[in-house]
C-alpha cells in the first residue's frame, strides 16, 4: 500500500487506480497527510458530498494557497484569496446569484455558433500542421483552437492571445500546483500582471461594450455582479479554454490511439467524449470545507476540514461503472462521471467543453485518421488539482 494520496507524484498522475480501488474497498474516506485533507473515493459519497452545500461548503475550496510562503502573501496583498468570488468557490446565495449572471452567456443559440467557429479554428489549424506529417500534440494541435475560441468568447483581443495564455499558466501554478518560495514571487508579479490586464479589460467594455462575455457580464456590474466577481469570473473561464479543455482533448487522444480506436466513427463520437473522460479526466476532483463534524464509514471529518472530493476515483467505482478499467467506446452510462460535479455546482461550461471536445474529435479523426503515436516518451504535468500531458509526440 502506498502510504498517502500524493497526486503530484508521478505515478499519481499517470496511473493511480490500482490504488484508488484499493482506498474504496478499504478506507474509503482516507485522511491525507500530503494534501492536508480528507478524501471521499466512492462514487456515491462524492455525489453525495456534491449534492450537500450545506455540510460541505465550496466557500473558499478552490484557493488552495496554503503552500504559498508569508512573503507571497504579502506581495499578492488582497488577490491572495483569488477565485474568493468566482461561482465554484461560494455558497448559495452569492452562488445562485453568479450563476444566474453567468448561465446568461451559454444559450443554445450562443453554444451553437461557438460549434461553427470551433470546427473553422481546427480546420484552419489542419491546413497549416498536416503536411508535416507529425507534431507534439499538446505544443502544436491541442491548445490552439480552445485558446482562441475562449479568447473569441471573452472578447481577447488575437494580439493578447499569446499573453493571456502565458499568464494563465503561470496563475494556474501558483494557486494550484505546489512551487518553491523564489518561484512563488515569479509567479505572483505574472499573476498581478494578469489580473491588470483582465480588470482594464472589464473596465474598457464596460464603457464601450460589445459582442462578447466581458461585455455582458460589464453590464452587470452594480446590479448582480461587483467588478471583482466580473474579473475572477473572466479569468477563471480563461483557465478552462487555456488549459482544462486542452488537457482533456490531450488525454482523450492518447486514449483513444492507445486503444486503437482512431479514427472514432462520427455516430460515436458523443459517447466516446464520455467515456474518454470517464478514464482519464482531466480533473482530478473538488475541494470542499466540513461545515459540521462528519461521520462516513465509521471515519469523522471535523468541522473545518477540507475534503477532496475524488471524481477520479468515483469515475472507476465498480459499483457503478463495470470493469471500470476497460475503456467501452459504448459504454451506457459513460456519462455518469462526475468530472463536471453534481448538483448546484454542475460547471456552467460543461456545455461548451462538451462541444469543443466533441468537435476536435470529428475534425481529427477526418482530417488525420492515419494518426498515431511515435516512439517517444509520454510524461504528465503536476498539479494538484488536473492531469495533462506535457507532450504527446504524434504522426500521421
Amino acid at each position: 500500500m502506498i502510504e498517502d494520496f500524493d497526486v503530484s507524484a508521478d505515478w499519481h498522475v499517470a496511473a493511480p487506480y490500482p490504488f484508488l480501488a484499493r482506498l474504496r474497498r478499504e478506507r474509503p474516506v482516507f485522511r491525507s497527510e500530503h494534501l492536508g485533507a480528507y478524501v471521499l473515493t466512492r462514487h456515491a459519497d462524492v455525489r453525495a458530498a456534491y449534492g450537500d452545500p450545506r455540510r460541505f461548503s465550496s466557500a473558499g475550496s478552490l484557493t488552495i494557497s496554503r503552500s504559498l510562503t508569508r512573503e507571497t502573501r504579502e506581495k499578492l496583498g488582497e488577490h491572495g484569496s483569488f477565485l474568493s468570488s468566482f461561482v465554484a468557490n461560494v455558497d448559495p446565495p452569492d452562488h445562485t446569484r453568479l450563476r444566474r449572471s453567468v448561465s446568461k452567456a451559454f444559450t443554445p443559440r450562443a453554444v451553437s455558433a461557438l460549434e461553427r467557429r470551433f470546427s473553422e479554428l481546427n480546420e484552419d489549424l489542419l491546413d497549416r500542421v498536416q503536411p508535416r506529417g507529425a507534431a507534439d500534440f499538446v505544443r502544436e494541435i491541442g491548445h490552439e483552437p480552445s485558446i482562441k475560441l475562449t479568447a473569441r468568447f471573452i472578447g481577447v483581443p488575437e494580439q493578447d492571445e499569446a499573453f493571456v495564455q502565458a499568464h494563465v499558466k503561470d496563475w494556474f501554478q501558483l494557486f494550484l500546483s505546489p512551487q518553491p518560495p523564489e518561484r512563488q514571487l515569479e509567479l505572483a508579479d505574472s499573476f498581478l500582471t494578469y489580473l491588470a490586464y483582465v480588470d482594464e479589460l472589464v473596465a474598457a467594455r464596460a464603457g464601450n461594450p460589445r459582442d462578447d462575455f466581458t461585455s455582458l457580464m460589464a453590464s452587470l456590474i452594480g446590479q448582480e455582479l461587483t467588478h471583482r466577481e466580473v474579473v475572477e469570473l473572466i479569468s477563471t473561464i480563461l483557465l478552462g479554454g487555456n488549459d482544462t479543455v486542452p488537457n482533456q482533448l490531450g488525454n482523450s487522444v492518447l486514449r483513444l490511439l492507445r486503444e486503437k480506436a482512431w479514427p472514432v466513427p462520427p455516430a460515436s463520437v458523443r459517447n466516446a467524449v464520455e467515456e474518454c473522460m470517464r478514464i482519464d479526466g482531466a480533473s482530478l476532483g473538488s475541494f470542499r470545507y466540513a461545515t459540521s463534524d462528519l461521520s462516513l464509514h465509521g471515519v469523522t471529518i471535523p468541522a473545518g476540514e477540507l475534503v477532496l472530493l475524488s471524481t477520479d476515483s468515483a469515475a472507476h467505482d465498480e459499483t457503478v461503472f463495470a470493469e471500470p478499467e476497460r475503456f467501452l467506446i459504448g459504454r451506457p452510462n459513460a456519462d455518469a462521471h462526475l468530472v463536471f460535479g453534481y448538483g448546484i455546482h454542475f460547471c456552467v461550461g460543461a456545455a461548451l467543453a462538451r462541444l469543443q471536445l466533441r468537435t476536435a474529435i470529428e475534425v481529427l479523426g477526418r482530417r488525420l485518421p492515419a494518426l498515431r503515436l511515435a516512439d517517444r516518451p509520454i510524461s504528465y504535468r503536476r498539479s494538484i488539482v488536473g492531469r495533462g500531458l506535457a507532450a504527446l509526440h504524434v504522426e500521421w
